[in-house]
């Protein structure tokens, strides 16, 4: 039916917790789903071993033990049982909504990609599993008390297994830069792009990025990010949200998006447009600090 990979941090405190939570939600959606988990960050193989998932500790990293995108996706396609796949951030909870979204696409479309965009939600304890209703009272409490974000904000990429095998750059994971391209690359390649927003809760559990802070990170990751950016051989993959999505997934069946054209142009306007406002607080940060003015 379907394979979900993806890699993790250490299994420590809240984010411990949180990336359990995703990968045991993974596991639920259907009694023949495959989930890979790469990397060997501590507690990766225990958590594996406990929840029953594959470990794959071998991972393709730079010099600052940074791992390769490409790597995860191409070694996700030579493994996998099933012929469609999902990439998914490892703080993303998945429920029987996206298995029906999936479910209906697939008997639609040979190949396709499939993204949504994210609720973050406040979740701090392990989820009750257990429970017969698991899934009702995740999307109740996403829908209920969290928030759903913008077309960029997009954390899971289902696809057919040919679409990115051997053909993605090489782009560092948890920098700035990859998830437009995979957009952007199903569209460039005529693939169809279905954005399951208004049929997908996918939970994003909110968590704090201090991790970002630990080490060497600070040190280069402002390169890192300069270097995915500058992969994939065009700018123009730079601006692909689902707001580019060739179809929408609503009320239970497919819809043509004829404004998908104007998608790139739309995130154009709003990065120039924020690019200015920033610029703006730069400039004035000297006259506005004296004033005790915020940037806001």
């Amino acid at each position: 039916m379907l394979t979900v990979f993806s890699t993790a941090k250490p299994f420590h405190g809240h984010s411990g917790i949180i990336q359990r939570n995703a990968l045991k939600s993974w596991s639920l959606l259907h009694p023949d789903v495959e989930v890979i988990l790469f990397g060997n960050e501590e507690g990766s193989a225990e958590v594996c071993s406990d929840l029953g998932i594959r470990h794959e500790p071998e991972v393709r990293r730079n010099q600052y033990g940074t791992k390769y995108l490409n790597y995860i996706f191409d070694r996700a396609c030579d493994l996998a049982r099933h012929k469609i796949l999902c990439y998914s951030n490892c703080d993303i909870m998945l429920t029987s909504d996206f298995s029906a979204a999936l479910n209906l696409i697939s008997d639609t479309h040979k190949d396709f990609l499939m993204v949504g965009r994210r609720w973050d939600t406040d979740i701090t304890e392990p989820w009750d599993f257990d429970q017969a209703d698991w899934n009702e009272r995740l999307r109740t409490l996403a829908l209920s008390s969290g928030k759903q974000n913008g077309p960029s904000w997009v954390d899971y990429f289902c696809f057919t297994r040919a679409l990115y095998y051997r053909k993605m750059p090489a782009f560092l994971i948890g920098r700035n830069g990859w998830d437009p391209w995979l957009t952007w690359h199903a569209r460039n390649s005529g693939v169809p792009l279905i954005d399951a927003s208004r049929a997908v809760v996918a939970v994003h559990q909110n968590h704090d990025y201090a991790y970002l802070r630990v080490g060497k990170v600070p040190l280069h990751k402002d390169a890192e990010v300069r270097y995915n950016w500058h992969l994939g051989n065009t700018s123009e993959w730079h601006y692909y949200t689902v707001k580019a999505a060739t179809e929408r997934l609503v009320n239970g069946r497919l819809e043509r998006n004829r404004t998908a054209w104007t998608g790139p142009i739309q995130s154009r306007v709003v990065n120039a447009r924020d690019w200015v406002w920033f610029s703006i607080l730069k400039i004035t940060r000297p006259l506005r600090h004296p004033l005790g003015l915020r940037r806001s």
